[in-house]
């Protein structure tokens, strides 16, 4: 992004996470921004509303797509027949996939780039709150709200460095590559490979692939940062670029006690607020990552400290001195194992009733089922939520209560298909001494989390 050039950019699909986010950014740094799409939710009404650059009216307008565009943005929600896509087609128009344009603007800044199966928002998260801590002046891009940023994205003209989630699902409908393949990393990490996104990646082989191919667009004497306690990764980087650095990283010390977890650090303990295993692996990736960036150990673990997470990865909803309320992203085989025993260990006298919600298209895939087997082996009380609804609008066969739960491989394990059928099921437990983690993408089917919440901490205590 060249300093005092202001582009005049359009966002077909403006609605979009990442996409009204990017907006957002690049009109506070004084660029001409505009945006159709066929559905905008909250907060992103509310966000584009503040700034100005909320569509008048929904659906998609070609009128709004002229020849003085600089630039045009596709969102992944929009089709290759998009009337405004196919206006910008016939006009010659410069046509970007976000991480495309993220891209070219990064071009001149060091580019650290985050990927993995899970964790990768986590870990920019924390490099986000360190370099924020130590006063660093940086743009990123993250795939969630981070406690102290407003926003997702930021891209401006003066930050030096930028940090990346690189997310390895498809960048467009033009554009059918995974998009952390378009950002050329100085300095890039993984932090596992755990078969995901079946409907684009059919194979594990073609999948971990990716993985792979993103390692081979690090910069010549770039660095790679890898969780050396993943097989898989031990292989990419056994047989990636001689030229990069390769610094491995491993699980750090830590002690558990009276349900707080503890780092130790040259003989010291430091408390922290995120816990689990899996999440003190991605501390300690984080720190090889700042530390490559000039920031000291002291001074990550000092700023490390009060991170309390990204917006639903373990976020406590709420508690009392008995229950925690947790709600979290985790959908994928290897994300379930990794959070459910992340809080059985932090509460291992409490009873853990872990729900989570088979929403997306790997996870209802009957396929793909058999990849649970065991996956919430730690939950004291393992439930499953899937709604028939989500199958018809992803076109998937049906499945039954009774194939999930063969395939998960649990005796215990509850399955239900109704929200409120859920809903009467958790109310009904006894909450003395128990945790509720509550895991999905989706929402199962409009549950109230407050009204739940309410139920549970205060209702059950009066009973």
């Amino acid at each position: 992004m060249r300093k005092g050039f202001y582009m005049n950019v359009h966002f077909i699909a403006i609605g979009g996470s990442i996409m009204h986010n990017l907006a957002i950014s690049l009109r506070r740094s004084g660029h001409i921004v505009t945006g159709s799409d066929d559905e905008i939710f909250e907060p992103a009404t509310t966000l584009l509303d503040n700034e100005g650059i909320l569509p008048a009216n929904l659906g998609w307008h070609p009128d709004r797509v002229t020849a003085d565009l600089d630039a045009v943005i596709l969102g992944m929600h929009a089709k290759k027949d998009n009337p405004e896509l196919l206006r910008a087609q016939q006009l010659g128009l410069k046509i970007y996939s976000f991480p495309a344009f993220v891209g070219q603007q990064i071009q001149d800044k060091t580019r650290v780039v985050i990927g993995g199966s899970h964790g990768k928002t986590t870990v920019t998260g924390m490099i986000m709150h360190v370099l924020r801590a130590c006063n660093k002046n940086f743009d990123y891009l993250i795939g969630s709200r981070i406690e102290g940023f407003d926003l997702t994205v930021k891209i401006t003209n003066d930050a030096p460095i930028v940090v990346i989630e690189g997310d390895e699902y498809l960048s467009s409908a033009l554009e059918r590559i995974p998009k952390f393949h378009l950002y050329r990393p100085h300095i890039a990490l993984l932090t596992g490979v755990a078969w995901d996104h079946i409907n684009v990646f059919p194979t594990f082989e073609n999948y971990v692939a990716q993985f792979a191919i993103f390692v081979d667009t690090i910069v010549k004497k770039g660095k790679l940062i890898y969780n050396l306690e993943d097989h898989i990764l031990r292989q990419i980087a056994l047989y990636s670029d001689s030229s990069i650095l390769k610094l491995p990283y491993c699980t750090p010390s830590y002690v558990v006690r009276d349900n707080r977890t503890y780092i130790l650090q040259d003989g010291q303990e430091r408390q922290l607020e995120v816990f689990g295993k899996h999440n003190l692996q991605n501390l300690e990736g984080a720190r090889n990552v700042c530390s490559q960036l000039g920031i000291s150990d002291d001074e990550f673990y000092e700023a490390i400290q009060s991170f309390k997470g990204a917006s639903k990865r373990l976020e406590k909803v709420a508690e009392n001195t008995e229950t925690v309320i947790y709600k979290d992203f985790a959908h994928s085989p290897s994300k379930l194992k990794a959070t459910t025993e992340a809080v059985k260990e932090q509460f291992p006298t409490r009873k853990l009733v872990a729900v989570m919600e088979l929403h997306t298209y790997s996870s209802l895939n009957k396929d793909f089922l058999s990849e649970y087997n065991g996956s919430m082996a730690h939950a004291d009380v393992p439930v499953v939520f899937f709604n028939s609804h989500a199958l018809d609008i992803k076109g998937l066969p049906p499945i039954s209560a009774e194939q999930v739960k063969a395939e998960f491989g649990q005796h215990n394990i509850q399955v239900f298909t109704q929200g409120a059928d859920l809903s009467d099921f958790l109310s009904k437990q006894n909450w003395q001494q128990a945790n509720l983690l509550m895991m999905s993408s989706g929402n199962f089917d409009g549950l109230d989390f407050k009204a739940l919440a309410h139920n549970i901490l205060i209702e059950n205590r009066l009973s």
